[in-house]
């Protein structure tokens, strides 16, 4: 732990001490006020809101998406007909294979989709198979009684797996979830690459370029805290929702209570006489 802080002292130390440049002149740290009086323009904060709510925009829907692929995939995945199983199998090691950047960059190249549905698709694409084999490893490790129980009352296949097995596995996996959820939000930057003005376009690139250079280690510091900010919220909820899905502290039933040697089952033992 002293170690980290004396590295973390050194690296602000040494990022605030002022640098001579090529012909000779000294630049400012990058902690001097001339690196960071570019915040007082209004103009810079509503342009990272705009980058900020279009990424929030991008995750929102891709979001929605992978869920929705998700559970298609995890029914496919744990179909009983092979001619369902199989080629679902054979597409999700074909998506989980693949980086989400080429995927973007496929389905903007070939379809034409523009950046932003590129970015959507990729990421709702990508994560869907994530969230799906997570949900089939969620019904495979209910009791089979549960399948059992719903076939013996009636119900097909179909709607035992539906109503019965996946409330149960979706509850039990939500926390992984919405933990791929958070991937997904960090993977919005990808966007960046196919040309959407998502946050760190805007923060890194497009602001820089109308501002100077000068202000470049400044622009990365907000958009890394934004970031910051953004994923670990999520990943509060995540452990939040963990904590509410999971078993209550302290309720744990013994399933075989061991009685005492001085104790009886008997409603007529000694403990019970006046």
């Amino acid at each position: 732990m002293v170690l980290l802080l004396a590295i973390l002292a050194w690296l602000v130390l040494a990022l605030g001490a002022p640098k001579p440049s090529a012909n000779g002149a000294v630049q400012p740290g990058l902690w001097d006020a001339t690196r960071w009086d570019v915040f007082t323009d209004v103009q810079v904060w509503r342009q990272l809101g705009l980058g900020v709510l279009a990424t929030l925009r991008m995750a929102g829907v891709a979001a929605v998406l992978a869920i929705v692929l998700g559970i298609l995939f995890s029914f496919g995945r744990s179909a009983d007909h092979k001619a369902i199983r199989i080629p679902t199998t054979v597409i999700l090691e074909f998506v989980r294979g693949l980086p989400v950047l080429l995927m973007m960059l496929f389905i903007l190249l070939v379809f034409a989709t523009g950046e932003y549905w590129a970015g959507v698709l990729g990421l709702g694409i990508y994560n869907g198979a994530i969230i799906g084999e997570a949900l089939r490893a969620g019904i495979q490790s209910l009791p089979r009684g549960q399948r059992e129980a719903g076939l013996a009352i009636g119900l097909t296949p179909l709607s035992t797996r539906f109503r019965i097995e996946f409330p149960q596995a979706f509850r039990q996996m939500l926390p992984i979830i919405i933990a791929q959820l958070v991937v997904l939000l960090k993977d919005t930057s990808l966007a960046f690459v196919v040309g959407y003005s998502e946050l760190l376009r805007t923060g890194v690139y497009n602001l820089p370029n109308f501002f100077g250079n000068r202000y470049a280690f400044s622009f990365f510091l907000v958009v890394l805290a934004i970031y910051l900010a953004m994923n670990l919220s999520l990943s509060w909820f995540a452990r939040f929702i963990a904590r509410r899905s999971g078993p209550k502290s302290g309720k744990l039933i013994d399933p075989d209570p061991v009685i005492a040697p001085n104790e009886s089952l008997s409603p007529f033992s000694s403990a019970n006489t006046p």
